[in-house]
């Protein structure tokens, strides 16, 4: 059953994103007021070192009051590549420039109610360069063993889909086993 957006109105809008208000239409021919929201793309990235160690972020979400694993992110700025993008963020936030990138994977994290689309990228090198600029993102940045990956997942620790999709495959694809714990 596919739905028709028959229009869409901006409701709100800002540098980072808008919210929208459209008329859908139902294949039975009902109509719907859905709110979504349209949001830059979002590049992240990380490094998986010889030991294969990944480089991760502690840090808080206030919108959830919880505490989590993540990999460095951000937005897109207008014009900008978004292999570019990803590095930029990923030494914004960490102090570590990455080796050339490999992309990984691009998802939609809640593509029911926005249009936001994450790429992720790896390296496995990187060259530390100084304390992070966006320190104040995370409380501390560790290299984490690629192996504990599927534990943490399970336990809640990576709780954002994207970082624990992206964390479970590189898991899988440098240490060759079911990333399923």
């Amino acid at each position: 059953m596919q739905w028709t957006k028959q229009s869409e109105q901006t409701v709100y809008e800002n540098r980072w994103f808008s919210v929208n208000l459209a008329d859908v239409e139902l294949p039975d021919g009902r109509h719907l007021d859905h709110f979504l929201i349209r949001l830059r793309p979002v590049a992240v990235a990380t490094v998986v070192n010889e030991a294969n160690e990944v480089l991760l972020l502690w840090r808080h979400r206030f919108i959830t009051d919880s505490w989590g694993w993540e990999l460095a992110a951000g937005v897109v700025e207008d014009g900008e590549d978004i292999a570019s993008a990803a590095a930029r963020e990923l030494e914004e936030e960490t102090g570590w420039r990455p080796g050339p990138l490999r992309h990984l994977m691009s998802v939609e994290p809640s593509n029911g109610l926005t249009d936001a689309r994450h790429h992720i990228y790896w390296a496995d090198a990187g060259e530390y360069v100084g304390h992070p600029v966006d320190d104040f993102e995370s409380d501390r940045r560790e290299w984490v063993p690629l192996k504990l990956v599927p534990d943490l997942v399970a336990r809640g620790e990576v709780p954002a889909a994207n970082m624990a999709a992206a964390l479970l495959l590189l898991h899988h694809l440098r240490l060759g086993q079911d990333p399923v714990p």
